[in-house]
């Protein structure tokens, strides 16, 4: 199937486009086109019927509840006004570096999760529960391949050719057909609740983008794609095929956690969303992935909302994955939870 063949929507004058990104940051940074038919789409809105993605959503969300034992803030406060302490010495590093951050963006909210593969060293703040917007692209993928497993068969051609618009070049439509091809919802849940994501609920009425999730389980599922073999239920081919999409992911949108390396993100495999909420005027930028710095290999999920435009986000994203990094690389090796 070509290009063509995966239905574009044009967004209308008063829909806000991804604008460029400063490339003043990192000189490897590359601009997001101002407008882009296959990462810039908007997402459906109304049942199933596609508007793309990463544009604004007209319908309101629900009121979340916070995740059990949290005030869902993300932004510090509740674990000040509870009295809690980050649960390990590495948590407590990263929380303190990511103050400057919270800050200069005080209406943020924003979690941070990141796991050091080989000495198993993880780090943690935020307990808030967030829109998914594109980076639910790869739960869906996940969820088909967990059903073609169960089927005993292979992809079809054009799953295939759906399945890598939609995670390297962020394909709102090819993400329509494949949500209804996993079951939407219901078939998303179920999926999830093989690969351990007990906090994300796939998003209702055709809106997969306002999927709900916390960085907790959205670093649950990077350890499915990423981690050993022999604790996923994805298998060795499923896992593979996960790695080379997200691997080959459109240079405009290689920014995110890609930012953790400084030297060049080499072995990096990455999927971000970002989504203008026409309820609040307020962005959600959120960007999942692997990443490689100094020849150890890390994972990291942040999520975060309340940006007020779309270069703020992504500089505050990219900022949280350097000091992730940072808050591991700075500990003992082999501390982990």
């Amino acid at each position: 199937m070509t290009r063509a063949d995966v239905r574009v929507t044009v967004p209308s004058m008063d829909e806000p486009i991804s604008p460029r990104r400063p490339l003043a940051a990192r000189a490897r940074r590359w601009a997001v086109p101002a407008v882009t038919a296959t990462a810039v789409l908007a997402m459906g809105v109304a049942g199933d019927v596609p508007r793309g993605e990463d544009l604004a959503v007209s319908t309101q969300s629900p009121d979340l509840d916070p995740a059990p034992g949290s005030t869902g803030s993300g932004d510090g406060s509740d674990l000040q006004a509870l009295g809690r302490l980050p649960a390990t010495p590495a948590d407590a590093a990263l929380a303190r570096s990511l103050q400057p951050l919270l800050a200069q963006q005080p209406g943020m909210r924003i979690s941070v999760c990141v796991l050091a593969l080989e000495s198993g060293a993880s780090a943690a703040y935020g307990t808030g529960v967030f829109d998914t917007a594109s980076i639910v692209k790869v739960d869906v993928l996940a969820a088909l391949l967990l059903q073609t497993q169960d089927a005993g068969r292979e992809l079809t051609e054009r799953e295939r050719t759906l399945a890598a618009a939609m995670i390297q070049q962020s394909d709102n439509d090819a993400t329509d057909v494949l949500w209804r091809v996993i079951g939407r919802q219901a078939g998303l849940d179920a999926a999830n609740a093989r690969l351990g994501l007990t906090s994300t609920t796939g998003g209702a009425g055709g809106h997969w983008g306002l999927t709900q999730t916390t960085g907790a389980d959205q670093l649950t599922l990077l350890r499915q794609i990423f981690g050993p073999a022999h604790a996923s239920v994805l298998d060795a081919t499923s896992r593979d095929y996960l790695r080379q999409l997200m691997g080959t992911v459109v240079p405009e949108q290689q920014w995110g956690i890609s930012a953790a390396d400084t030297g060049g993100a080499v072995g990096t495999e990455l999927k971000n969303g970002w989504l203008p909420r026409s309820t609040t005027g307020l962005w959600d930028v959120n960007s999942i992935g692997r990443v490689t710095v100094e020849g150890r290999s890390y994972l990291i999920a942040v999520v975060s909302d309340g940006h007020p435009d779309y270069e703020s986000g992504v500089a505050a994203v990219e900022s949280a994955a350097r000091e992730a990094v940072s808050a591991l690389s700075a500990g003992p090796r082999g501390q982990g939870v």
